[in-house]
């Protein structure tokens, strides 16, 4: 199956993450599809740079989004 997820990027408790599609059977920070994002959490405030159209591309093809991306789609398309 393929998921939209963030890998995680930085340095040790200083994460950043990029917003991939990946299959489900590769690991957390692994091989990827597509690059379509990224997040900063540790900006003030959080920030987050999405392609909203690749991604509801992928939805719409099948992919699975975690918890945490869909929240962040919701963000990126709302502003």
């Amino acid at each position: 199956m393929v998921k939209i997820r963030l890998r995680r990027m930085g340095a040790k408790k200083n994460p950043y993450y990029r917003i991939v599609v990946a299959d489900s059977k590769f690991p957390r920070d692994g091989r990827f599809i597509e690059e379509i994002g990224t997040y900063d959490p540790l900006a003030s405030p959080s920030e987050i740079k999405l392609d909203v159209e690749r991604a509801n591309y992928w939805i719409k093809n099948g992919a699975q989004p975690t918890d945490t991306v869909r929240a962040l789609i919701k963000k990126a398309s709302a502003n």
